[in-house]
């Protein structure tokens, strides 16, 4: 996850480019944001959320594969990189859909097996 500046965690994402499909946008965001090569996988959920007062984005959540979080970084977009468990969700300042996006993809079996979960 990735802490904003108005102090809120998200995931990786950003606006698409022009000719650019929703996964192609993923997989870039997440390069430049984490410096991470991703393989996007199945969308979760899709939900509306006010960044700012009048300011609103369509937010669609992928489950999304790496194969290495060691050498995870942050662009100066952001403040902050965390890597948290699904326990750890209730505590930190996470928008709603985000929250159940990850729990969503925490269930999937793909997920479950890459993982070991």
């Amino acid at each position: 996850m990735l802490e904003n500046e108005r102090g809120e965690w998200e995931l990786p994402g950003g606006k698409l480019e022009i000719g650019e499909s929703p996964e192609e946008c993923l997989a870039r965001e997440i390069v430049e944001e984490l410096e991470l090569q991703a393989q996007i996988g199945p969308l979760l959920d899709a939900f509306v959320y006010e960044v700012l007062p009048g300011t609103l984005v369509l937010v669609l959540a992928c489950g999304c594969f790496t194969e290495d979080l060691r050498n995870v970084s942050h662009s100066a977009e952001h403040s902050h990189v965390g890597i948290f468990g699904l326990d750890e969700l209730r505590g930190i300042k996470l928008p709603d859909g985000y929250r159940r996006s990850v729990l969503t993809w925490s269930q999937n079996p793909a997920f479950r097996k890459r993982w070991d979960f």
